[in-house]
């Protein structure tokens, strides 16, 4: 028997173990002989006192984490042998590691041993079963085996199964949030991130996980407006799921009605009114606006006051001793009522009752007296009727004169123009029929930055005479203005020095004639302070709406000769003029309309347009596209910047604060921009606070926060909202960087006072969404923080605003005022010429005179051999595209760079006079302080000597 199991023993496994205890055999390496589970004998007849093995430690599951191998470790005691058996075979001698000790209470022997197991071996079991691993223990006793231990390999899907959705919900609505982690060994545990923080249900009893790893929200809070996202982990890794934005709104609630107001008729049937407003609660997050109407009105009657009026007198009474009788009347018919007058006049009347026949004696020479004052009277009216009949016959012949007079002048001069004015009374010869007519028109004074024209009528510096001498050498840029009296229509024409009677004379046409062929104009509908018009001709000109940054240059030769448009420039509203975003895109520039739409151009006009994206970067990370509107009303793409191709039809020079772009056909514009991945892109946003200016006269008391763009008009808009509002800007704007990070903006007030102040805001902050912010087409985004007061007494408030972007940047605003004074304005002047006029026309509009112009385009137009040509300055006026990375697209190739520059030389080399545009594109980019000096210094390192003599006689550098 005992060699027929060592044969056994030695086929089947590496291992084999004889253990002789009394003259029995005993193998320790069949696998047959644990797996049927054989039943030793219950002693042995030489067996010791020594009790069966018992484990202290036996192996547990264990996973494969990548490649790295698992132990497994038992320990028992008493043991004279311990080894593992693995899928029921035993495991080699050599792999185990053993240890040996002794136990100090009992005097035991304890014994430990250690093994690997690899990925490989795990991997290379087939079957259903999991790779399992066994100790057995032996000592004299017998055998002891402990429990089996699992070894399987560890995995993370990165996929999940069911991923949370953003949601918007009513306030104290339940929310349930599920999550499905991805499939995983071992299982994955899960956990929800709130804005990045680990919900823990056991600290806010709100929150409820529920075992198959949904959440829920058992009443929703303003604070529980949040980004929710899924976390699954095991060993192996940590899975994130997409981002779940979760919006409390709150729909608005009526206030109660305010007491009727007194009634608005004083007389008779009227209304009474009352009102309420929607503030509890007010709409938050886009909740609900109050149903119905915010008044309500009522009929209501009140008392008309009744005045007096006197009876009928009644009969007279008897004729007295003093020979008078009298009779009387009562202010009842009807009485006065309701605060009604009292009857005017005398309750009693009396006269003579017996008509002179009373015998009455009177006093000696009495009648002398009497008959003379009669005379007296009777000459006084004769005289004062003569005077009236005098006075009369002389005011009726001077009538008479002034006709004649009148009809005269109507013979002599046959008739006057429109605007003809009578001559004035000390004309030297008036109405004489040797004097000529006055065949001069009128001048209007020219409307440029540096000279005022103002004359009288009558003056003769205000009249042109019709001659064939050049007219006004000192002052060619006058304007005429002829009127015309059948249209009373009128055009301003620039006198140009050359203009004979023929041409001055053909003005009067101008009139009748121009609504075909010679004048063009549009009607606006202005917006205070955000349009701008002026008539231009072919001397050019330019547009600035002030405290905008937005501006239309008008190079001269533009509008062809002896043409003149009535241009324009206006800002639209949000409400009027959407332009969309589509996707990630957002809005950078106010939209703007030049016209007249289809005029003809002989060369590119200059529309500056400020925008609010960071391009100071080192690495590009914006794409910009330049947009226009139909006639239909739909956006179309002109161009995007650094895709620029032949057919281009607009060339966009763009600056750190504005962008300059070269247009040849007027219409409605706007810039556009989105992220160039993996670098998000960064607005230029600025927030502004406000409060209201008069003297708080009640317990409630707010603050505005608007968070707008960086730019001149977005601010404008904001001042004139809030002072038609009454609010005071109560310091400078401060400026904030807006991520591309799909993270909402949140403020919050801190530092209140609560001893006298208590703020109305249920949560703990206020949030805008991001994407409100970031598609840039909504109207002046804002945040309101109501406080109240404790007592009418408390007039100081301190406290501090935080607003910044969730995981981005923020600004602080500290604040302490006295809410019981009147607030003085703050108004910050805006950058963007917010010193330059409106309009200014002909030469006076450019800082070039046209003299050093010429001499530059002729001097640099012709390409030259060594390259010291219009490219050039193109490059030393920084105007080269080739240097600024940050105006191109992200996904440009090496190399590409120069194709880019290729195609921007392109643009330029096809116009009549490239170097004519790039000194347009330079007076737009200076208009507020451009000075010679920077282009002669360019035109210095150029070694353009020659243009440099004539910049130094001719300008001002």
């Amino acid at each position: 028997m005992h060699s027929v199991r060592m044969q056994r023993d030695q086929g089947l496994g590496p291992l084999v173990l004889l253990l002789l205890f009394g003259g029995y055999v005993v193998s320790g390496t069949e696998s047959s002989d644990y797996s049927d589970a054989e039943v030793l004998p219950d002693s042995f007849p030489s067996a010791p006192a020594e009790p069966l093995p018992e484990f202290l430690m036996e192996p547990e599951d264990a996973f494969i984490v990548k490649n790295r191998p698992v132990q497994l470790r038992c320990r028992a005691s008493p043991a004279t042998q311990i080894y593992f058996k693995c899928n029921g075979e035993w495991v080699n001698q050599n792999d185990h590691i053993p240890k040996e000790s002794l136990d100090q209470v009992t005097g035991l022997v304890v014994r430990e041993v250690d093994i690997s197991v690899s990925r490989t071996q795990v991997e290379e079991l087939f079957g259903l079963e999991d790779y399992w691993c066994q100790c057995v223990a032996w000592s004299s006793a017998g055998t002891t085996k402990s429990n089996r231990a699992y070894v399987r390999i560890a995995y993370l899907r990165k996929n999940f199964e069911q991923e949370p959705l953003g949601r918007e919900v009513r306030l104290e609505q339940e929310v349930l949030l599920q999550c499905r982690p991805p499939e995983g060994m071992p299982v994955a545990e899960v956990d929800w991130l709130k804005n990045e923080d680990v919900i823990d249900p056991s600290q806010d009893p709100n929150f409820l996980i529920t075992i198959d790893h949904d959440l829920i929200i058992k009443q929703a809070r303003l604070s529980d407006t949040a980004n929710y996202t899924c976390v699954a982990r095991n060993v192996v890794a940590k899975r994130r799921s997409s981002t779940a934005t979760l919006i409390v709104y709150v729909s608005g609630g009526w206030s109660s009605w305010t007491e009727w107001s007194e009634c608005n008729a004083q007389c008779g049937r009227g209304w009474q009114r009352r009102t309420r407003s929607c503030t509890n609660p007010t709409p938050l997050n886009g909740g609900a606006f109050c149903e119905g109407q915010p008044f309500q009105r009522v009929t209501c009657t009140t008392l008309c006051p009744v005045d007096g009026g006197w009876t009928e007198w009644a009969k007279w009474s008897a004729c007295g001793t003093e020979c008078t009788h009298w009779r009387s009347r009562e202010c009842q018919a009807p009485p006065p009522r309701n605060g009604g007058k009292h009857c005017s006049g005398s309750m009693m009347e009396s006269k003579n009752c017996t008509e002179g026949l009373c015998a009455r004696t009177l006093a000696p020479g009495m009648g002398v007296a009497v008959y003379a004052g009669l005379v007296v009277a009777l000459l006084l009216c004769v005289i004062l009727a003569l005077c009236v009949g005098g006075l009369a016959y002389r005011r009726r012949r001077r009538h008479l004169h002034g006709d004649i007079t009148d009809s005269s002048s109507a013979l002599t001069n046959a008739f006057h123009p429109g605007n003809y004015k009578p001559p004035r009374q000390d004309h030297p010869h008036p109405l004489h029929p040797s004097v000529p007519p006055d065949l001069t028109a009128t001048a209007g004074a020219f409307r440029g930055p540096r000279f005022s024209l103002q004359h009288g009528v009558n003056d003769s510096p205000h009249k042109i005479p019709m001659t064939t001498s050049p007219l006004l050498d000192p002052l060619p840029s006058l304007k005429i203005k002829v009127y015309n009296s059948s249209t009373l229509s009128s055009v301003e024409l620039p006198v140009d020095m050359s203009l004979g009677d023929g041409e001055i004379l053909s003005l009067k046409s101008v009139g009748t004639v121009g609504r075909e062929r010679e004048y063009h104009s549009h009607t606006l509908s202005r917006e205070p302070g955000l349009s701008t018009s002026a008539t231009l001709g072919s001397l050019g000109g330019r547009l600035t709406i002030p405290n905008t940054g937005v501006s239309l240059l008008v190079p001269p030769g533009t509008i062809p000769q002896g043409k003149f448009y009535e241009m324009y420039l206006i800002i639209n509203k949000w409400e009027k003029t959407t332009l969309p975003s589509e996707g990630s895109q957002t809005v950078l520039s106010p939209v703007v309309s030049c016209g007249p739409s289809g005029m003809l151009l002989n060369r590119p006009v200059v529309l500056t347009l400020p925008h609010c994206a960071q391009l100071d970067t080192p690495t590009p990370d914006w794409t910009i596209t330049l947009k226009t509107q139909t006639h239909q009303g739909s956006w179309e793409e002109v161009l995007t910047v650094g895709e620029e191709t032949l057919s281009s039809p607009c060339y966009l020079q763009l600056e750190e604060e504005c962008c300059h772009v070269l247009m040849e056909q007027l219409g409605t514009y706007g810039l556009v921009g989105q992220s160039c991945p993996p670098q998000p892109a960064c607005k230029r946003l600025q927030l502004a606070l406000f409060a209201p200016r008069a003297p708080c006269l009640s317990l409630d008391f707010s603050l505005r926060i608007y968070c707008i763009h960086d730019t001149p008009h977005a601010l404008k808009e904001v001042l004139d909202l809030e002072r038609s509002l009454g609010g005071v800007l109560l310091e400078d704007p401060k400026p904030l960087l807006f991520k591309d990070s799909y993270h909402n903006l949140r403020l919050s007030i801190h530092d209140i006072p609560h001893t006298h102040w208590r703020s109305k805001l249920l949560a703990k902050y206020q949030e805008i969404p991001f994407y409100h912010i970031w598609s840039g087409s909504q109207r002046p985004l804002h945040c309101t923080f109501s406080l109240e007061r404790g007592s009418l007494a408390v007039s100081q408030l301190t406290c501090k605003i935080c607003v910044r972007q969730v995981e981005g940047e923020g600004q602080i605003f500290q604040l302490h005022t006295d809410i019981q004074e009147t607030l003085p304005p703050h108004s910050p002047l805006p950058s963007g010429g917010a010193c330059l006029p409106s309009s200014q026309v002909g030469p006076y509009a450019f800082r070039l005179p046209d003299s050093i112009r010429q001499k530059i385009c002729a001097s640099l137009d012709a390409p030259s051999a060594r390259g010291c040509d219009w490219r050039l300055l193109a490059r030393s006026l920084g105007f080269d595209r080739s240097d600024q990375p940050h105006m191109f697209r992200c996904e440009r190739q090496p190399g590409q760079a120069d194709v880019v520059m290729r195609r921007y030389l392109n643009y330029f080399a096809t116009k009549p006079s490239p170097t004519g545009v790039l000194l347009d594109l330079w007076e737009a980019c200076h208009q507020g302080d451009a000075d010679l000096v920077s282009l002669a210094t360019a035109l210095e390192e150029m070694g353009k000597s020659e243009v440099l003599v004539v910049m130094t006689t001719d300008g001002d550098c």
